[in-house]
């Protein structure tokens, strides 16, 4: 019997992915997983280059307005969810598509995740009073104490990270390092995976044309109703950080316009960088094909893969 099969979409942002995405769903008569950790909030539309129902184009998305700002949400999580929304989805089809450039979500559902406890509310709010009170420094120290093995290969500038092994620690008195195995996990459904890119200035005019048109669409209107919500962990993120040093009177508006620039370009970079470590990727070139060209493409490999 024919395996069902998941269609994976994944490349920079502002690559692409949602206009292309939307035509395969037709094709495959499926629906769409986001894949996109910042997508899956409520309220944060505009920042987070949310597609608008007229994009969707009647094609049904999921994990799209899913959380409250306020809600606590792990790639370990987005796993499970994702994993008993596919055992629905191939009931009614043979085929499933996940689409974005969340690496960590991606991951997540292809390749399975670290089984990590779920960090308790206490435990999440008394790791926050430490970073406010204490600083990253001085987490980075703790860590360095607990768990030496990470400590060396962790971002020491990346205060989620940090925080996050600082949590395991303090909630199971183990090391985070003892809960990663990297043990690839089966799935009883085909996995192809499709890349699109471009070439580097042209992906990075579109970034910048796309932080513009959010501006001019009403981002700034949309931080200023968030500015009070600022602490959350959702909105700890390129564009609302820097419009919120603007409302805070730290920074004046066109910087803060260069900066949401600068930083997504940064992140773009960080994400081709990871997707070139996966040699499981077929990889399109967005600048010199056509939409009906890359889904006749699409529709070549996913079948090639039967």
């Amino acid at each position: 019997m024919t395996m069902p099969t998941l269609v994976v979409i994944i490349g920079p942002t502002a690559v692409g992915k949602t206009g292309l995405s939307i035509q395969l769903a037709k094709l495959l008569c499926c629906d769409v997983i986001s894949a996109d950790s910042r997508q899956i909030y409520k309220d944060i539309n505009i920042g987070t280059a949310k597609p608008t129902l007229d994009e969707m184009q009647g094609v049904r998305h999921h994990f799209i307005d899913r959380l409250e700002l306020e809600d606590y949400y792990s790639a370990a999580q987005y796993e499970t969810d994702v994993l008993s929304l596919l055992d629905t989805m191939f009931q009614q089809g043979e085929y499933a598509l996940m689409v974005g450039g969340s690496m960590m979500y991606t991951d997540a559902v292809c390749n399975g995740i670290d089984d990590i406890p779920t960090i308790t509310a206490e435990v999440r709010e008394v790791m926050k009073q430490k970073l406010e009170t204490e600083g990253l420094q001085s987490l980075c120290d703790q860590l360095r104490l607990l768990d030496p093995e990470y400590y060396r290969l962790v971002d020491l500038k990346n205060p989620k990270r940090i925080v996050h092994a600082l949590e395991i620690c303090y909630q199971t008195g183990r090391t985070f390092t003892s809960f990663r195995q990297n043990i690839r996990k089966s799935r009883p459904f085909r996995i192809v995976k499709i890349g699109l890119r471009r070439e580097r200035q042209n992906l990075f005019d579109r970034i910048n044309c796309r932080v513009d048109e959010m501006m001019a669409n009403g981002f700034f209107h949309e931080a200023e109703g968030l500015f009070h919500r600022r602490h959350l962990n959702s909105l700890n993120t390129v564009g609302y950080k820097e419009l919120f040093n603007v409302i805070s009177g730290e920074w004046k508006l066109p910087m803060a316009v260069e900066r949401i620039k600068k930083n997504t370009r940064v992140y773009a970079k960080k994400q081709m960088t990871w997707y070139a470590h996966d040699d499981e990727i077929h990889w399109l070139d967005a600048d010199q094909m056509s939409t009906e060209q890359m889904l006749d493409r699409i529709m070549e490999i996913v079948e090639c893969k039967q």
